[in-house]
Protein backbone atom coordinates (compact mmCIF):
# COMPACT_ATOMS: atom_id res chain seq x y z
CA UNK A 1 0.00 0.00 0.00
CA UNK A 2 1.40 3.60 -0.80
CA UNK A 3 0.64 6.61 1.40
CA UNK A 4 2.29 10.15 -0.08
CA UNK A 5 2.25 13.55 0.68
CA UNK A 6 4.65 13.57 4.26
CA UNK A 7 7.31 16.33 3.68
CA UNK A 8 10.40 17.85 5.61
CA UNK A 9 11.94 20.99 5.49
CA UNK A 10 14.75 20.07 3.46
CA UNK A 11 13.59 16.84 2.73
CA UNK A 12 10.71 15.67 0.52
CA UNK A 13 9.11 12.29 1.81
CA UNK A 14 6.65 11.53 -0.82
CA UNK A 15 5.81 7.99 -0.52
CA UNK A 16 5.54 5.37 1.86
CA UNK A 17 5.39 1.74 1.13
CA UNK A 18 4.49 -1.44 2.73
CA UNK A 19 6.16 -4.88 1.99
CA UNK A 20 3.23 -7.33 0.19
CA UNK A 21 2.73 -10.74 0.42
CA UNK A 22 1.35 -13.43 -1.71
CA UNK A 23 -1.02 -14.42 1.00
CA UNK A 24 -2.26 -10.87 1.29
CA UNK A 25 -3.47 -10.51 -2.55
CA UNK A 26 -7.00 -11.22 -1.43
CA UNK A 27 -7.71 -8.84 1.06
CA UNK A 28 -4.60 -7.04 1.99
CA UNK A 29 -3.37 -5.98 5.47
CA UNK A 30 -5.81 -5.27 8.12
CA UNK A 31 -3.22 -2.70 10.09
CA UNK A 32 -2.51 -0.95 6.66
CA UNK A 33 -5.84 -0.39 6.20
CA UNK A 34 -6.57 1.37 9.72
CA UNK A 35 -3.06 2.90 9.07
CA UNK A 36 -3.82 4.56 6.24
CA UNK A 37 -7.77 4.70 5.65
CA UNK A 38 -8.97 7.27 8.41
CA UNK A 39 -12.64 8.29 8.46
CA UNK A 40 -12.38 8.21 4.70
CA UNK A 41 -15.70 5.93 3.23
CA UNK A 42 -12.90 4.91 0.49
CA UNK A 43 -9.66 2.90 0.87
CA UNK A 44 -7.67 1.84 -2.24
CA UNK A 45 -4.18 -0.51 -1.89
CA UNK A 46 -2.05 -0.53 -5.46
CA UNK A 47 0.01 -3.55 -5.33
CA UNK A 48 2.97 -3.05 -7.29
CA UNK A 49 5.79 -4.72 -8.93
CA UNK A 50 8.55 -2.18 -8.09
CA UNK A 51 11.62 -2.68 -10.58
CA UNK A 52 15.24 -2.70 -9.02
CA UNK A 53 16.96 -0.03 -11.14
CA UNK A 54 19.63 2.08 -10.67
CA UNK A 55 19.46 3.77 -14.06
CA UNK A 56 15.73 4.95 -13.10
CA UNK A 57 17.16 6.21 -9.26
CA UNK A 58 19.96 8.22 -10.82
CA UNK A 59 17.46 9.85 -13.32
CA UNK A 60 15.04 11.13 -10.69
CA UNK A 61 17.46 11.55 -7.92
CA UNK A 62 15.37 9.56 -5.60
CA UNK A 63 16.46 6.87 -3.27
CA UNK A 64 14.71 4.33 -1.82
CA UNK A 65 15.19 2.65 1.59
CA UNK A 66 13.22 0.23 4.35
CA UNK A 67 12.14 1.80 7.39
CA UNK A 68 14.15 0.07 10.26
CA UNK A 69 12.31 -0.48 13.58
CA UNK A 70 15.30 -0.10 16.49
CA UNK A 71 15.25 0.44 19.91
CA UNK A 72 17.11 3.32 21.40
CA UNK A 73 19.84 0.68 22.53
CA UNK A 74 19.99 -0.59 18.79
CA UNK A 75 20.44 2.70 17.40
CA UNK A 76 23.43 3.31 19.43
CA UNK A 77 24.72 0.13 18.69
CA UNK A 78 24.08 0.92 14.38
CA UNK A 79 26.04 4.25 15.00
CA UNK A 80 28.54 2.86 16.84
CA UNK A 81 29.08 -0.38 14.06
CA UNK A 82 29.31 2.32 11.51
CA UNK A 83 32.19 4.53 13.47
CA UNK A 84 34.09 1.70 14.19
CA UNK A 85 33.74 0.59 10.44
CA UNK A 86 34.78 4.14 9.37
CA UNK A 87 37.71 4.14 12.13
CA UNK A 88 38.75 0.84 10.61
CA UNK A 89 39.04 1.66 6.84
CA UNK A 90 40.63 4.77 7.37
CA UNK A 91 43.04 4.69 4.50
CA UNK A 92 40.43 3.69 2.49
CA UNK A 93 38.46 6.27 3.34
CA UNK A 94 41.32 8.58 3.00
CA UNK A 95 41.42 7.75 -0.94
CA UNK A 96 37.89 8.15 -1.52
CA UNK A 97 36.98 11.16 -3.61
CA UNK A 98 36.03 13.83 -0.59
CA UNK A 99 32.73 14.66 -2.87
CA UNK A 100 31.34 11.34 -2.79
CA UNK A 101 32.22 11.18 0.75
CA UNK A 102 30.72 13.49 2.09
CA UNK A 103 27.49 12.57 -0.37
CA UNK A 104 27.21 9.22 1.24
CA UNK A 105 27.32 10.64 4.70
CA UNK A 106 24.61 13.14 3.92
CA UNK A 107 22.37 10.81 2.51
CA UNK A 108 22.88 8.05 5.42
CA UNK A 109 22.14 10.67 8.13
CA UNK A 110 19.13 11.74 5.81
CA UNK A 111 17.84 7.95 5.09
CA UNK A 112 18.32 7.58 9.49
CA UNK A 113 15.94 10.39 9.82
CA UNK A 114 13.37 9.95 7.76
CA UNK A 115 13.52 5.77 7.70
CA UNK A 116 13.40 5.43 11.85
CA UNK A 117 10.15 4.20 13.01
CA UNK A 118 9.18 3.08 16.58
CA UNK A 119 9.40 -0.82 16.76
CA UNK A 120 5.62 -0.91 17.83
CA UNK A 121 5.17 -0.30 14.11
CA UNK A 122 7.43 -3.38 12.47
CA UNK A 123 4.60 -5.24 11.10
CA UNK A 124 4.10 -2.26 8.73
CA UNK A 125 7.14 -3.50 6.85
CA UNK A 126 7.34 -0.14 5.33
CA UNK A 127 9.75 0.99 2.71
CA UNK A 128 10.27 5.08 1.77
CA UNK A 129 11.21 6.92 -1.36
CA UNK A 130 12.94 9.99 -0.74
CA UNK A 131 13.67 13.09 -2.83
CA UNK A 132 15.39 16.31 -1.59
CA UNK A 133 14.70 18.85 -4.58
CA UNK A 134 16.99 21.91 -2.56
CA UNK A 135 20.79 19.70 -2.81
CA UNK A 136 19.67 17.26 -5.83
CA UNK A 137 17.31 18.36 -8.42
CA UNK A 138 15.73 16.18 -11.27
CA UNK A 139 13.96 17.88 -14.03
CA UNK A 140 12.30 14.84 -14.72
CA UNK A 141 10.07 15.26 -11.29
CA UNK A 142 7.28 17.72 -11.27
CA UNK A 143 5.35 19.03 -8.38
CA UNK A 144 1.95 20.57 -7.87
CA UNK A 145 0.42 22.21 -4.56
CA UNK A 146 -2.34 19.48 -3.30
CA UNK A 147 -4.64 19.76 -0.02
CA UNK A 148 -4.45 16.82 2.06
CA UNK A 149 -6.64 16.29 4.93
CA UNK A 150 -7.26 19.96 4.37
CA UNK A 151 -3.70 20.94 4.74
CA UNK A 152 -2.40 22.78 1.61
CA UNK A 153 1.38 21.18 0.69
CA UNK A 154 4.29 20.72 -1.85
CA UNK A 155 3.76 17.56 -3.48
CA UNK A 156 6.92 16.18 -5.93
CA UNK A 157 5.33 13.48 -8.17
CA UNK A 158 7.19 10.57 -10.13
CA UNK A 159 6.53 10.25 -13.59
CA UNK A 160 4.83 7.22 -13.79
CA UNK A 161 3.41 7.59 -17.55
CA UNK A 162 6.56 5.88 -19.13
CA UNK A 163 9.25 7.53 -21.20
CA UNK A 164 11.28 9.84 -22.60
CA UNK A 165 13.54 8.96 -21.43
CA UNK A 166 12.95 5.02 -22.07
CA UNK A 167 14.63 4.36 -18.92
CA UNK A 168 10.97 5.26 -17.39
CA UNK A 169 9.60 2.79 -19.52
CA UNK A 170 10.27 0.76 -16.12
CA UNK A 171 8.24 2.65 -13.54
CA UNK A 172 4.92 2.91 -15.95
CA UNK A 173 1.76 2.44 -13.74
CA UNK A 174 0.64 -0.19 -16.79
CA UNK A 175 4.02 -2.54 -16.17
CA UNK A 176 3.96 -2.15 -12.68
CA UNK A 177 0.60 -2.74 -11.31
CA UNK A 178 -0.28 -5.98 -10.08
CA UNK A 179 -3.09 -5.65 -8.69
CA UNK A 180 -5.78 -3.34 -7.33
CA UNK A 181 -7.69 -3.99 -3.49
CA UNK A 182 -10.84 -2.29 -2.54
CA UNK A 183 -11.06 -1.80 0.77
CA UNK A 184 -13.83 -2.13 3.76
CA UNK A 185 -16.37 0.64 2.12
CA UNK A 186 -19.86 0.78 1.89
CA UNK A 187 -19.81 0.94 -2.46
CA UNK A 188 -16.98 -1.76 -2.77
CA UNK A 189 -18.63 -3.29 -6.27
CA UNK A 190 -19.24 0.31 -7.63
CA UNK A 191 -15.55 1.01 -7.08
CA UNK A 192 -14.70 -2.20 -8.88
CA UNK A 193 -16.88 -1.11 -11.65
CA UNK A 194 -15.19 2.17 -11.59
CA UNK A 195 -11.70 0.95 -11.54
CA UNK A 196 -12.05 -1.99 -13.90
CA UNK A 197 -13.34 0.67 -16.71
CA UNK A 198 -10.17 3.04 -15.60
CA UNK A 199 -7.80 0.55 -15.97
CA UNK A 200 -9.16 -0.51 -19.28
CA UNK A 201 -8.99 3.26 -20.84
CA UNK A 202 -5.09 3.21 -19.95
CA UNK A 203 -5.04 -0.02 -22.10
CA UNK A 204 -4.16 -2.53 -18.81
CA UNK A 205 -4.14 -6.01 -19.82
CA UNK A 206 -6.89 -8.33 -17.74
CA UNK A 207 -8.56 -5.41 -15.83
CA UNK A 208 -11.22 -7.22 -14.40
CA UNK A 209 -8.62 -9.72 -13.02
CA UNK A 210 -6.24 -7.02 -11.50
CA UNK A 211 -9.21 -5.75 -9.40
CA UNK A 212 -10.90 -7.51 -6.28
CA UNK A 213 -12.61 -6.49 -3.19
CA UNK A 214 -11.58 -7.10 0.16
CA UNK A 215 -13.48 -9.06 2.53
CA UNK A 216 -12.30 -7.30 5.79
CA UNK A 217 -14.93 -6.39 7.81
CA UNK A 218 -13.22 -3.33 9.69
CA UNK A 219 -14.74 -1.75 12.99
CA UNK A 220 -13.72 1.08 14.81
Amino acid sequence: MINGGMTHNTVRLFSSIAEHDVHEDTHGRLSMWRAFGGSAGARIAFVLRIPVSHSVGALLNIFVSPVAYFRTDQLSAELDTILKNGRDNLEFLRSADREMLVGSIFYMLISGTVCLKHEGFHEEREWRVVYNPKRVHSPLMTSSIEVISGVPQLVYKIPLGGGPPDELNEISISKMLDRIIIGPSPYPWAMYEAFVSALTDAGVENPSGRVSVSGIPLRG
